[in-house]
């Protein structure tokens, strides 16, 4: 029994010491690996964000007192809000079309005189909504400002005791609500499953291409033995590649790894087991770099990036896609590194994502090994 399994591991040992040639001699195969997806991590880090200051905000004081000039500095003191034009509504829909505001407060005549009788107060807030995402911002600040303006008039003119109900919000994992911290970990498994798909769909492909298939069949090597030969040179590259990306993304966007590290390794290396799989399959099946390419992509792209929860919540989509999504390694790759960065969850949470990551790494090694021929034909 130990003679045999030393006899596999010298094979595997030996394939994969021919793939490390291969990359070594292909420069763009480490570029794709090690230097694309820092890039993309910059790319996506620095331009996607949901994190909004300095909001277009066009005024019209028609009170003009220190009252109505007091609730336009509370707009735009913190920087949320940007003070773009001092207008009237009828002017609102202009400035909404040529970009100039994205927003119009309107600060009704007599607002001083009736804040000092204790009457009731309308403000107006006209809201370009050609964006939802950004509307629903823009009116959740809006009624953040407006009630801590309220209750500190209030506190001043000593009627502390009509506010029975008060309010602490305490925000946890991530209090100041930073896009990147709740980017970085779905950025890093959508990278990660690009970047392994397409690495080793090019692999068996490029060998049937190249006619060198013919020189492992006379070889005394088996299906399994090529597989695992081909998959460790990778798997290497993928684990430097989660290092790479893990420490730019902690480092320039200042994202916290509140768990351990262990299992942060545990869940990348179980999902680039997967994933690497997964473009073995896809050159075992194809034959064909170009095609090869092509379905690695859109295999690894599009699922990644739209079903995994990196951008969309999962709960809020159909039944079908929900069930869908249950397939997609990268589901729980982002749910795994989310808690463990953001949350400091260890196995007690995440051993459900561990199993399902270990489950289809295995299935797609399987039928990976299944669908290799040893034949040309």
């Amino acid at each position: 029994m130990k003679g045999r399994l030393g006899h596999f591991l010298v094979r595997v040992g030996a394939i994969a010491a021919k793939e490390v040639l291969h990359i070594r001699r292909d420069p763009r195969t480490l570029y794709m690996a090690l230097v694309m997806p820092v890039v993309m991590l910059l790319l996506f880090g620095f331009g996607v964000s949901f994190d909004m200051e300095r909001i277009p905000l066009a005024v019209a004081d028609r009170d003009g007192t220190g009252a109505s000039r007091e609730l336009v500095d509370a707009f735009v003191a913190p920087g949320e809000f940007a003070l773009s034009h001092r207008s009237g509504p009828e002017e609102a829909h202009e400035l909404f079309r040529r970009g100039r505001a994205l927003a119009l407060l309107v600060v009704p005549r007599d607002y001083q005189r009736d804040l000092a009788r204790g009457a009731a107060v309308s403000l107006q807030l006209l809201v370009d909504g050609a964006d939802p995402v950004t509307a629903n911002q823009i009116l959740a600040k809006a009624d953040a400002i407006v009630r801590s303006v309220g209750q500190a008039r209030a506190l001043r003119a000593g009627l502390s005791g009509q506010l029975p109900l008060r309010v602490k919000v305490y925000t946890l994992y991530n209090p100041e609500a930073r896009s990147a911290e709740y980017l970085v970990p779905g950025l890093a498994a959508y990278l990660m499953a690009i970047a392994a798909v397409l690495l080793t769909a090019l692999t068996v492909a490029g060998e049937w291409e190249r006619g060198s298939m013919e020189q492992l069949f006379a070889s005394p090597v088996g299906r399994l033995d090529i597989i695992l030969g081909k998959l460790l040179p990778y798997l290497g590259l993928g684990i430097l590649q989660l290092l790479l990306v893990l420490g730019v993304g902690t480092a320039v966007f200042d994202v916290p790894i509140q768990g351990s590290p262990l299992m942060v390794f545990a869940l990348g290396l179980l999902f680039l087991v997967g994933m690497l799989g997964q473009g073995l399959l896809i050159s075992v099946v194809t034959r064909n770099q170009l095609v090869a390419t092509q379905a690695g992509a859109l295999s690894a792209l599009l699922p990644s990036m739209l079903l995994s929860g990196m951008l969309f919540p999962i709960e809020n989509m159909p039944l079908v896609l929900r069930a869908l999504s249950y397939l997609i390694p990268a589901r729980y790759l982002v749910h795994g590194l989310r808690g463990v960065m953001l949350k400091g969850n260890g196995l007690a949470v995440l051993w459900p994502d561990l199993l399902a990551l270990a489950l289809l790494a295995a299935a797609v090694l399987a039928a990976a090994t299944g669908r290799f021929k040893r034949r040309l034909a």
